[in-house]
């Protein structure tokens, strides 16, 4: 690791602000016969939170109490995207998505980790990504992972109204780990009940961030980075219209890239 010559690819007010360091070349986790490389910071400083919102805006992801972003010079598949809220239209799929998972209740609750999330996680990483890097997470990483956000995160807990006792507030189906940005929501992790999977549950969280950012009148929503060719980053252009963050502005996501 050594620190970064951002100039080509930060902003000059956060090079000023901030010190960015680069990681050494690692195989990609995305696209076989790859390297990656990322520039990253440390949010834990003061004004996390204005800091985070305007990485975020310039393609940057957080993951706990670092920003980060690729910086790979032989390949730029990895593309931040976003949905415009504006512009996004519930079509007659997503409508499907939305009556299939109609009985779901979501609660906001605080960026802390309970016993019963990382149970229900590590259930999803074990069926959907096994011998993936976070397979092996313990309840404290997934602590570290919940608890050490700088900004402003919320836990949003996805629930079977139908199967709500009195008194009860019934087993947790889905979560999703999300910061609440000036200009939108960034959702940076999410996992469900693997037997779910069926219902397109992944797909029903987005767009139930969707309609959040529509309540709390916010332009978008967030989905990290979209990667062209990867099975596990690709299906993030199926919510279009999108936006793509191109190096220096937001743009729409043409046909003819996907």
């Amino acid at each position: 690791m050594k620190e970064a010559d951002t100039r080509d690819i930060i902003p000059a007010d956060f090079v000023r602000r901030m010190k960015f360091y680069l990681t050494s070349p690692q195989p990609c986790p995305y696209l076989p016969g790859k390297m990656e490389r990322k520039v990253f910071a440390n949010l834990a400083v003061e004004g996390a939170v204005g800091l985070n919102d305007s990485l975020t805006r310039s393609g940057f992801r957080r993951s706990q109490t670092i920003a980060y972003r690729p910086a790979c010079k032989a390949c730029g598949a990895c593309r931040s995207v976003r949905i415009d809220v504006a512009a996004f239209t519930m079509s007659r799929r997503w409508r499907r998505v939305l009556s299939r998972n109609d009985m779901l209740q979501r609660d906001a609750t605080p960026a802390r980790a309970t016993r019963e999330q990382f149970r229900l996680l590590k259930r999803y990483l074990d069926d959907r990504h096994p011998g993936g890097g976070m397979t092996d997470m313990e309840v404290r990483d997934y602590a570290g992972m919940v608890d050490a956000s700088p900004v402003r995160t919320a836990v949003f807990e996805y629930r079977n109204k139908l199967d709500m006792a009195p008194g009860d507030d019934g087993a947790l189906q889905a979560a999703a780990l999300t910061d609440v940005l000036r200009d939108g929501l960034s959702m940076v992790y999410s996992f469900y009940r693997p037997e779910l999977a069926g219902r397109s549950i992944g797909s029903y969280m987005v767009l139930d961030h969707v309609k959040l950012a529509i309540e709390l009148g916010l332009p978008y929503v967030y989905l990290g980075y979209w990667v062209r060719g990867s099975d596990k980053m690709g299906y993030k252009s199926d919510f279009r219209p999108l936006e793509v963050f191109d190096g220096e502005t937001w743009r729409p996501l043409g046909d003819e890239e996907i």
